[in-house]
């Protein structure tokens, strides 16, 4: 006796909203993620730490084309944008 399955429910699923985050495949970002990962090793993976590293990523990352371009304080980086340009402002 065979039974005949029908899939009449099938469930779609919904691409990321930023769209797909291809792959480093040239290395072109290769230091920086090495930086970034040391850093997290070194801070027992306490992200919080390497939050500038990983900006730095991100700008590589975004400079390459292979993340689209998104405003820094969109992205979590508010305080480090306006810390760097304090830094800027204080050294004038």
């Amino acid at each position: 006796m065979s039974t005949q399955m029908t899939f009449a429910n099938k469930s779609f699923v919904k691409p990321p909203e930023k769209g797909s985050f291809p792959l480093d495949h040239k290395g072109e970002c290769k230091e920086v993620m090495f930086k970034y990962m040391r850093c997290l090793r070194r801070n027992e993976l306490e992200n919080t730490k390497c939050r500038e590293t990983s900006l730095e990523y991100l700008k590589c990352r975004m400079e390459k084309n292979l993340m689209q371009k998104e405003d820094y304080d969109k992205l979590g980086f508010r305080d480090i944008i306006q810390e760097d340009s304090q830094k800027v402002n204080d050294a004038t």
